[in-house]
């Protein structure tokens, strides 16, 4: 289900889980895997990134920031556009 709601293949998401971007859920008895909101929201995040330009080494790095100082992220993300406007320059 949360592939379907993603528009990403389920093989995306194992992907991601066996990665360490996001925690699997347990496997219920019968039907599929219930993700709570925060993974739903760390795979949004994790996709938007991507779509911006961010390798997956990056979107790890920014999600481990998550406890960090805003500083650190702000760094991170003026380097980041610095990188891609030289690209489109």
């Amino acid at each position: 289900m949360l592939a379907k709601e993603l528009s990403v293949n389920v093989e995306t998401i194992r992907f991601y889980e066996r990665k360490g971007l996001i925690k699997q859920p347990p496997k219920p008895m019968q039907g599929y895997r219930h993700y709570p909101k925060e993974t739903v929201n760390r795979m949004h995040f994790i996709k938007r990134s991507q779509e911006l330009g961010f390798t997956l080494n990056e979107i790890e790095g920014l999600l481990a920031l998550n406890d960090s100082p805003c500083s650190k992220v702000q760094e991170l993300a003026n380097k980041k556009l610095i990188a891609v406007q030289k690209k489109d320059g």
